[in-house]
């Protein structure tokens, strides 16, 4: 009688675990109750700790697969806040590996990233996020890499300014720069209210070189961007600037030096390199006043 018990509980343990297992199929559950589905298996024994330094080819998507950012970034790891972050996806990686986790979208918006669900995602959804892992360094691996490179890029600085004073002068543009160097032209008044620290804000943006090339644009991907101002790490620091001299339905055209873009290290991404001038073209298209 006591073997059948046995027999009986064992088999309820594994119809329990199948059936939560099948809420999404092909899916894997974590300890931390993540579900994730690995896309490709790597033999290096370079397991992603919290402080390590990581470039990744990340993407997210609806649980309906519809695509809303892909993107490369590389940044330090965090130890989790919470159960089930993002940080905890990827620590559950090594380098080389490749992996689908699936999220609480309004957790990981809010608490995350610290902005507002986008619109197109309700509160109770999920989303899918793929995290191709490429690289993993230490901190100390990091901060040499780093210090050489910097050594190494010093001298285009003055470059630069040489550069963009060229662009101003055939350009014809005789606006005065902001105390941050920050060339701000308005091409279409807005009428609406001003931003102020708090709001949540919603923007198309166009990036380009000063060559005219485009390296980033919320058009392009019929996608808005949507953050609250005054929080870190949402935008870059020269478009905060330059958001908090707008008004609702502004189009303006801003040209930035790298010391109020991307720096002297460049995008997380690579794209836009270190001690690079970039223009952009900004439309404020709403301002979701703070609650009180």
């Amino acid at each position: 009688m006591v073997q059948k018990s046995v027999y009986f509980l064992i088999l309820l343990f594994i119809v329990s675990a199948c059936k939560e297992s099948s809420k999404y199929p092909g899916y894997s559950k974590s300890e931390s109750d993540i579900y994730y589905k690995l896309h490709a298996f790597s033999e290096s024994e370079k397991q992603v700790n919290p402080g390590d330094y990581i470039t990744t080819d990340i993407s997210y998507e609806t649980m309906g697969d519809s695509l809303f950012f892909e993107g490369r970034r590389k940044f330090q790891v965090s130890e989790p806040e919470f159960e089930g972050s993002v940080d905890d996806c990827f620590l559950m990686m090594n380098k080389g590996e490749k992996a689908t986790f699936i999220l609480p979208a309004k957790q990981f918006f809010n608490a995350t990233l610290e902005t507002d669900l986008p619109r197109f995602l309700d509160s109770m959804d999920s989303l899918k996020i793929t995290v191709d892992m490429l690289e993993v360094q230490r901190q100390d691996e990091f901060l040499k890499e780093k210090e050489a490179f910097l050594s190494w890029i010093d001298d285009f600085g003055e470059y630069e300014k040489v550069q963009l004073q060229q662009f101003l002068e055939e350009q014809a543009i005789n606006a005065s720069p902001t105390e941050s160097g920050i060339y701000h032209l308005v091409l279409e008044e807005g009428t609406g209210p001003e931003v102020k620290e708090g709001d949540t804000v919603l923007v198309h943006y166009e990036g380009k070189f000063l060559n005219g090339k485009f390296f980033d644009s919320t058009k392009q991907r019929k996608q808005p961007f949507e953050f609250v101002y005054g929080q870190e790490m949402q935008v870059i620091e020269g478009m905060e600037e330059v958001i908090g001299l707008m008004r609702e339905g502004e189009t303006a055209l801003a040209i930035f030096p790298s010391d109020a873009a991307f720096g002297k290290s460049g995008s997380s991404t690579g794209i836009v390199p270190p001690y690079t001038s970039v223009i952009y073209q900004v439309t404020l298209l709403d301002v979701k006043k703070r609650k009180s």
